[in-house]
């Protein structure tokens, strides 16, 4: 695979695009996103309603539900890879597009999260859970506090680049669905090479956004949650059209 010389869309034009194919199909793609919530947070919430935080067991075993939860909500993040995916190339979507993702090689959709949650759940969150649990119970530690701010940093720093360098994995396993788990990996770490600065430019250009989401308590994220997704899907898109594939 050798990566061609034509030019790649700005954040600027990705985002007009998006903004293009989400016209018309707002209510879809925010019926989508808070069927999504409403499953993940109602079955979260239950699977650890009885479980008491303040021990270090309690907070161990609520890790534990949460990261099990967030493998097998790969199988939404696949479904919802394939809406946007629908929604670029200006095909219908349903709201019911979500669930695609129980259809298409569940196993391999649930194997990349389960892969992805490895990095920035259990390298990158378990020892900043444990830290918090510890600072909460000696607040006054100096060393503590220190521990868990140069953990924090470090910590960030795996889960940005875990999460650039494979961003592109569930869509591409909707592209390529005979590639194994190991190539779809693969083949996102390439194509990512030299384009994880524009992702994450990209990214954090809509930060502004989401402090003004805060503002309305959250209610504008409705909005801005499908504005992001199609952004990325773009971003996807013109990756491909600029990349050679062999």
């Amino acid at each position: 695979m050798n990566n061609t010389m034509n030019q790649y869309k700005s954040s600027a034009d990705l985002k007009a695009l998006a903004k293009e194919r989400l016209f018309g199909k707002y209510g879809t793609a925010v019926g989508a996103t808070v069927i999504v919530a409403l499953i993940v947070e109602f079955v979260t919430f239950f699977s650890t309603i009885f479980i008491d935080p303040r021990t270090l067991a309690g907070t161990i075993l609520n890790f534990i539900i949460c990261f099990v939860i967030t493998v097998l909500s790969g199988l939404f993040t696949s479904g919802t890879a394939y809406l946007y995916l629908k929604l670029s190339c200006n095909k219908q979507v349903t709201v019911s597009d979500v669930f695609y993702g129980f259809q298409l090689f569940p196993n391999k959709a649930v194997l990349i999260q389960l892969y992805l949650s490895i990095w920035v759940d259990l390298i990158g969150l378990l020892p900043l859970t444990i830290l918090s649990y510890f600072v909460r119970k000696n607040p006054q530690s100096s060393i503590l506090m220190l521990a868990f701010s140069l953990t924090a940093i470090v910590c960030g720093v795996i889960i940005v680049f875990v999460t650039l360098i494979y961003s592109q994995a569930f869509y591409l396993l909707h592209d390529f669905p005979d590639y194994s788990v190991k190539e779809l990996l693969s083949l996102s770490r390439k194509l990512m090479k030299g384009s994880k600065g524009r992702l994450f430019y990209m990214l954090v250009s809509f930060i502004p956004l989401m402090l003004l989401s805060l503002l309305s308590c959250g209610i504008a994220l409705l909005w801005l949650v499908p504005y992001m997704n199609a952004t990325q899907t773009e971003f996807f898109l013109d990756l491909m059209k600029n990349t050679e594939i062999s």
